[in-house]
């Protein structure tokens, strides 16, 4: 028996801004270990050790009958999901965490053009349309902008994020198109963490990732929250609300995990700021907002002219 999704309410905004805020410092997390670990090592680390917890967790329910008929996209998920957090990795070498933040989070752009085409459902709107052109204009001014303090490298740092984006959107039509829309939560993340633990093994040794490799607290704490915190705790959180909120808000709200992602670059890591960047940013989140969240705001809209 389905139950009624709700509208936003105050757990909501508060969970909410708790889940952006872990989700935004993800990258600060990744970069602040960086020194005595790399990046590559700490996101194989990091799928190996929240596969495990999934696992277990999934041990205590009788979600595992349906791996007959989704293993297939599960392999495709998991790939598409290792490919992302490579790029992650390896935009973190070169760009800074609060560029990768925003970079990131253009996935449902690549998700709602690519659905646009595979699915009559999934048309855009006019309104949507002129998100994804102010995504696009906002993309090319801060991508055009070095700013300070990313190095003479920084363009590949933020090709590689915008690369991790369209990895995170090809994965979610993954799971739209496939046998793994109706399957349990659980073990679509699971597919998608205990492959890309994986693969990204494979990728570290052809890479030589394995250093530097110095176990200090800071290595120690970023690994364990990005396994333990973020991919086991955040993403069945995410999933508990997906059951019980309308999507077009849960969208809305999500979008402050990119404006978290700068804000704890600039406070912690002290990456500076350019107004060039500023307006790019702006103008790219105003894109996605509008691309995810048009039902909402036509809706709004109609009960503010009411």
């Amino acid at each position: 028996m389905s139950v009624a999704r709700k509208g936003a309410d105050g757990f909501l905004v508060q969970l909410m801004v708790l889940l952006c805020a872990l989700w935004g410092f993800q990258q600060v997390a990744i970069k602040l270990a960086a020194p005595d670990l790399s990046t590559l090592l700490q996101v194989l680390l990091r799928s190996t050790i929240a596969a495990l917890l999934v696992a277990t967790l999934m041990l205590r329910r009788d979600d595992w009958r349906q791996v007959s008929f989704t293993w297939l996209p599960g392999l495709l998920a998991g790939g598409l999901f290792a490919l992302e957090f490579l790029f992650i990795a390896l935009g973190l070498r070169h760009t800074t965490a609060s560029r990768m933040a925003v970079f990131l989070y253009t996935s449902p752009i690549f998700s709602a053009l690519t659905l646009h085409l595979l699915l009559p459902g999934e048309r855009l709107n006019p309104l949507q349309w002129l998100g994804i052109g102010l995504c696009f204009t906002g993309l090319a001014i801060a991508f055009g902008l070095s700013g300070e303090g990313g190095g003479d490298a920084q363009w590949l740092g933020d090709l590689f994020a915008l690369l991790a984006g369209f990895a995170w959107g090809m994965t979610t039509v993954a799971v739209r198109c496939s046998s793994l829309s109706e399957a349990p939560p659980g073990l679509t993340l699971f597919y998608q963490l205990a492959v890309s633990a994986v693969l990204l093994l494979g990728f570290a040794v052809m890479l030589g990732a394995f250093e530097p490799l110095n176990v200090t607290a800071i290595a120690v704490a970023s690994v364990l929250f990005q396994g333990v915190i973020v991919s086991s705790f955040s993403y069945f959180a995410w999933f508990w609300l997906m059951r019980r909120y309308l999507a077009s808000q849960l969208a809305v709200l999500s979008f402050m995990t990119p404006l978290f992602g700068v804000l704890f670059g600039v406070l912690i890591l002290d990456e500076p700021l350019t107004a060039g960047f500023l307006i790019g940013t702006a103008l790219v989140l105003a894109g996605i907002s509008l691309v995810s969240g048009a039902d909402w705001l036509r809706r709004h809209l109609r009960g503010v002219s009411a």
